[in-house]
């Protein structure tokens, strides 16, 4: 038997410090975390919300890793 943490909607955004509707409108557009459906129930497990995190910020580091160097903050004469 698996010791596998589900948590619902409710749960989730409060873990990840979210709404529970910018969590509806990222699983409604398969931007959010992994979800299964018990029946009509939505859950999440903990550790797909880890991974999803996770992947997120690996994803912002390598955006920002590629993205132009900024002049500082000079006028040109």
């Amino acid at each position: 038997m698996s010791t596998e943490t589900y948590l619902t909607p409710r749960e989730a955004a409060e873990y990840l410090r979210s709404s529970t509707s910018t969590l509806a409108k990222a699983r409604l557009t398969k931007r959010g975390p992994t979800f299964v459906r018990i029946g009509r129930a939505v859950r999440y497990r903990k550790s797909d919300i880890d991974a999803w995190m996770s992947a997120s910020v690996a994803r912002h580091i390598e955006q920002s890793s590629r993205a132009p160097a900024q002049a500082s903050g000079g006028h040109a004469s």
